[in-house]
């Protein structure tokens, strides 16, 4: 059996567990509510491996949104497109990684960002070591974490900020250097839900 397949039977299972953990960034604020929501999708890509790893994406400094943090490759959806195909092509823009790599295990549970976004992550397999290439515009770095690690509840910090004169919480994992948070650690958490005891 592929990883692609055992990852694909094992969300199959998960899904049978009902809802996931978290939805939103929005959890225990009171904000104005948000009146139309953006499409967009990530691409969870796990490396075929013994031990396989996520590709995670560090943005630039210089970006309007999120600048310097970790993310997943990923958007907007355009027009016409569905979240498979807008995720596939934020990668390849992003980090060069091609479509035909990729081998589609399935979109996952939607995350709506206190931004305005809702994010559907994308999971599929791509081969170890491809030679990905940041677009310098974008994205300043590029790594991989272990999948186990990023899946271990004991990584989930759960964290609190004040935030626009409210308290917030949120989840951060913290992997050697790198410190995932917010909707990119939320993702995880979800995933981690889905795939616990498998």
């Amino acid at each position: 059996m592929t990883l692609a397949d055992r990852l694909a039977a094992a969300l199959e299972r998960g899904n049978r567990r009902g809802p996931v953990p978290l939805n939103s960034d929005m959890r225990g604020a009171v904000l104005e509510p948000i009146t139309e929501l953006t499409p967009a999708a990530v691409l969870v890509a796990v490396t075929d491996r013994t031990q396989p790893g996520v590709i995670l994406t560090q943005r630039t400094e210089t970006l309007r949104r999120h600048a310097g943090q970790v993310a997943f490759p990923g958007g907007r959806i355009d027009p016409g497109e569905d979240a498979v195909a807008a995720a596939l092509r934020e990668a390849e823009e992003e980090i060069a990684l091609p479509r035909s790599a990729f081998e589609l295990v399935g979109p996952v549970d939607r995350y709506v960002t206190v931004t305005g976004f809702q994010v559907t992550p994308v999971i599929g397999v791509v081969p170890p070591d491809l030679p990905l290439a940041p677009a310098a515009a974008e994205v300043a770095d590029w790594f991989e974490a272990p999948l186990a690690f990023l899946l271990d509840p004991a990584n989930h910090q759960e964290r609190e900020v004040d935030w626009q004169g409210q308290r917030r919480r949120y989840y951060e994992i913290l992997w050697k250097d790198r410190r995932i948070w917010g909707a990119t650690a939320a993702m995880i958490v979800n995933l981690a839900h889905r795939l616990r005891d498998d």
